[in-house]
């Protein structure tokens, strides 16, 4: 990995583990100060420590909270100063038949993976356009672009997820901003772990057949790694992708 990403200030939220921690690793390989935002700050830490003290700064908030969620981001901003990308990767889901789905269930998945994004976007668009030069990347998922079962409230947020981003492109796209996302298949981290867990408490499969049967989805019959994911990202912040704006990357080995 180049250094394409030289003094770059980058804010990348869910950064204490998966697809979040290989997103702030590489993109200080990259060259950028990271600003880590993230719930858990034992793990925000872990990642700092893996990418040097000089390059990240710990900024714990839940992204649900806007307040906390703007202050997390104002001390990146008093860090590393102005914020020129922002991953919007902080995200889980619930699992439950659609008729077992209350509107509460509904509500929790929108507001964080959809309603924490739009205002993180908001709280650095602004800098971004007076400086004429940012990237927002949303991580979104496969979930997104088509329907799983059990997931209705995940599938509703992701897909709105990919909309907000196909908009707002379109919004910025004279003024040297690019958005996009990208939608990973079933990829190796603790939310597929959990998926994994209630596969086999509800089927009573092993732990390796419902992996398999995940891994499954992807014609290349695997899970997508974390920094899989991350190095996509990362070519979506240079200036080689500065002609991509508004699209939805699948990183799912074709299940698309």
């Amino acid at each position: 990995m180049t250094r394409t990403l030289e003094g770059r200030h980058a804010v990348v939220t869910g950064a204490g583990s998966g697809i979040g921690r290989a997103c702030a690793e590489r993109l200080a390989e990259a060259g950028c100060h990271v600003t880590l935002i993230g719930r858990h700050i034992g793990r925000l830490e872990e990642s700092s420590d893996r990418i040097g003290l000089e390059a990240a700064f710990v900024a714990p908030a839940d992204v649900t909270d806007p307040d906390a969620l703007a202050a997390a981001i104002e001390a990146g901003r008093d860090r590393f100063g102005p914020i020129d990308i922002l991953i919007n990767n902080a995200g889980t889901a619930t699992s439950a038949p659609f008729l077992k789905t209350s509107a509460d269930d509904l509500r929790a998945m929108l507001a964080l993976n959809l309603e924490a994004p739009a205002e993180a976007a908001r709280l650095v668009l602004p800098g971004m356009l007076t400086r004429r030069w940012g990237r927002i990347v949303n991580v979104a998922s496969t979930a997104g672009l088509k329907g799983y079962p059990y997931v209705s409230a995940y599938v509703a947020a992701k897909h709105g997820l990919v909309g907000l981003t196909r908009a707002v492109a379109l919004e910025v796209a004279a003024k040297g901003v690019t958005v996009n996302a990208v939608c990973p298949g079933f990829t190796d981290t603790e939310l597929v772990a959990r998926s994994v867990e209630a596969i086999t408490g509800k089927t009573g499969r092993t732990g390796d057949e419902a992996r398999a049967a995940l891994a499954a989805s992807n014609p290349q019959g695997r899970l997508i790694t974390p920094d899989e994911v991350a190095q996509t990202i990362v070519w979506l912040c240079g200036d080689g992708a500065s002609g991509v704006n508004g699209v939805a990357v699948p990183v799912a080995g074709g299940e698309l």
